[in-house]
């Protein structure tokens, strides 16, 4: 039976909804009263209830998390400060995804017990759908920061908290999550929750600039504030753009400002400031920058491209996926469906074409990426001494062995992924042993009387074609098709559309580390892109760390190259036809980006359908409505 207090509640809000447009003034606001017609009409909730909300499995939970780590990383000091200004008053914090799911918190233990019968801790979820009006659903469904206090509460149950809540967006406007900080007991005043109000909105946009910056480390990016004191600690603006300068990154506040000042969001910098002047402001003190539109002017900083040290340029995994070469978005699109499958992954492709990069980004895009990733290459270790790195040894199990015996890489590789590189160079009297463990799961170190069970992602690469190894007896049928679980085959770089963003993706990591960074004249590029590449991306990768060591200037000229590239240009053969000019491979790169849609890519260059025309047919670029089709028909025939 009902409380005096929850009766009089459930009725008020009874009579709120079913009365709505006849009652002189609702008594919430405006943002509560429709949540609690929602909750009633369309949720179908009841008012009376005084169940807790419902809470996450410790699998859920985990799986939640997992799936918010970055955004868990980098809110985590900003919760743990909201929580030290706020503690003293009784509040607790909550962070939460962008379901509403609770995946964090903060909460002294003096008030823990209270705060876990009011469902304020780690694993409740508070979707309108299921908890009605408040604090994080409220903010799930207008996207602002709000005060859900007491008897604003959809829920009988939740009459007690106050709430106030604010958002989290990333650099692309979608909502990451939401910040919360929530009390048992409070004045009855709405009022007296201003104050934390504003605290939670301020944490919330200190979390979404922290993610900005981090998300935003390969861009060029741009802090703005109206006071130059502010730029650097709490910028107002944060814009983000590639080397082409399409913006890639906008939080809030810049939404906000550039949608007033424009009516809409601007897709390239130059539309928001002065190209010039950006350029004049890199790695320099905060500058004063006029708008495009009008008059007035911000304090900004702009900072250069900035990878974090020992980065690899993802070569398989682009910023935007659909920049990527076809077969290597095939590939990416495919790695992703089979990743956590438990089945093994051979991919093939020439020396240099990047497997083993390949192999390390399945492995931390899956369920193992917090296990190790351990690595073999066949062909780097001598035969005699494969076995043992492999499987390990006892103490004494063999002359010269360590009198402690070895961990093996199969049993190190325990629960992550052991990648194979060069499997085609492992002996055949290994292979049955390897064979053996994949078809069992256990291993046996050298001089073992037992063995022990293992749990493994077996990724393994090779340049060998092993099929015809197979028919010539040097690879065993039965673990070529064992391995080939799933199968990726790697591109080489003269056959990749993508050649234009590699090049600029490998310069920009060159320059991070350049006192003068450099770029490079259109001559130098057209002779990079028209090369064969035999070494494939790993030569591309050693040339231009050549051309920026001995380059005296500022732009990379083909003097700069190493000998092999100088003289006159090699005549483009049948498969470096289409990377001749860097014009051709610029509009390639947008078709492909475009997904072939003559509209959109004329509008991301800046021209009309009739000019991108004339310039296909110029650079004997075929429009593919049958080559799509044909390509389409080949990747189902695989």
């Amino acid at each position: 039976m009902l409380a005096a207090n929850s009766r009089a509640h459930v009725d008020c809000v009874s009579r709120v909804v079913k009365n709505a447009g006849r009652l002189p003034q609702a008594p919430v606001p405006p943002l509560i009263y429709d949540s609690w017609r929602r909750s009633m009409e369309q949720h179908h909730l009841d008012p009376g209830s005084l169940q807790g909300p419902r809470i996450l499995s410790t699998t859920l939970l985990k799986e939640c998390r997992d799936r918010a780590e970055l955004f868990l990383r980098v809110a985590s000091e900003e919760v743990a400060q909201l929580h030290a200004r706020v503690r003293h008053a009784d509040y607790c914090v909550l962070l939460t995804d962008a379901q509403g799911q609770t995946i964090d918190h903060r909460v002294d233990s003096a008030i823990r017990s209270d705060c876990r019968k009011a469902g304020l801790y780690l694993g409740t979820c508070w979707s309108e759908a299921e908890e009605g009006t408040c604090g994080v659903a409220t903010v799930l469904t207008s996207k602002a920061a709000v005060t859900v206090h007491k008897r604003d509460h959809f829920r009988a149950a939740f009459i007690g908290l106050t709430c106030s809540a604010a958002p989290v967006f990333d650099p692309q406007g979608e909502l990451l999550g939401v910040v919360d900080a929530s009390a048992v007991q409070s004045p009855d005043d709405r009022r007296s929750q201003h104050l934390i109000r504003q605290m939670v909105a301020l944490s919330a946009r200190s979390i979404e600039n922290a993610f900005f910056m981090h998300s935003a480390q390969g861009h060029w990016v741009l802090q703005a504030h109206s006071t130059q004191g502010y730029v650097d600690s709490q910028p107002d603006l944060l814009l983000a753009w590639d080397r082409d300068g399409r913006l890639q990154g906008i939080n809030s506040k810049a939404r906000q400002a550039l949608r007033l000042r424009f009516g809409r969001l601007p897709e390239h910098i130059s539309e928001v400031f002065d190209i010039d002047a950006l350029r004049h402001a890199v790695d320099e003190a905060p500058q004063v920058l006029n708008w495009q539109a009008g008059a007035d002017t911000l304090q900004v900083r702009v900072s250069a491209p900035r990878l974090k040290p020992g980065n690899r340029v993802p070569m398989c995994v682009a910023d935007d996926g659909t920049r990527l070469d076809p077969r290597m978005a095939d590939n990416l699109r495919l790695a992703v469906r089979v990743k956590d499958r438990n089945l093994p992954i051979l991919i093939q492709g020439e020396t240099g074409t990047g497997k083993d990069v390949f192999a390390r980004q399945v492995h931390d895009h899956s369920a193992r990426k917090r296990e190790p990733f351990v690595a073999l290459n066949c062909a780097a270790i001598p035969e005699s001494l494969i076995e043992s790195e492999l499987f390990g040894y006892t103490a004494g199990a063999f002359t010269g062995a360590s009198s402690k015996g070895m961990k093996g890489l199969l049993l190190q590789a325990d629960g992550g992924t052991l990648f194979l590189d060069e499997i085609g160079d492992m002996p055949l009297t290994l292979q049955t042993r390897l064979l053996r463990v994949l078809a069992e799961g256990e291993v046996a170190p050298l001089g073992a009387s037992r063995r022990e069970r293992v749990d493994i992602q077996v990724i393994c690469a090779t340049h060998r074609d092993l099929s015809t190894m197979v028919r010539n007896g040097e690879f065993r049928e039965d673990l070529y098709f064992r391995l080939g679980g799933a199968r990726f085959q790697l591109p080489p770089l003269r056959e990749r559309s993508d050649r234009l963003t590699l090049i600029n993706q490998l310069l920009a990591q060159e320059n991070q580390n350049a006192t003068l960074p450099v770029g490079m004249s259109a001559a130098t590029l057209e002779r990079l892109l028209s090369h064969g590449w035999p070494g494939n991306i790993r030569q591309l990768r050693h040339v231009l760390r050549y051309a920026c060591a001995v380059c005296d200037g500022g732009t990379i000229q083909i003097d700069d190259l190493p000998p092999e590239f100088q003289g006159p240009s090699p005549v483009a053969g049948p498969l470096m036809q289409d990377a001749v000019s860097p014009q051709r491979q610029v509009l390639l790169d947008a078709l492909i980006r475009h997904r072939w849609q003559p509209r959109e890519t004329a509008h991301a260059l800046g021209i009309s359908r009739a000019t991108l025309y004339r310039r296909v047919n110029q650079h004997g670029i075929e429009m593919p409505r049958t080559q799509h089709r044909n390509h389409v028909i080949e990747i189902g025939g695989r």
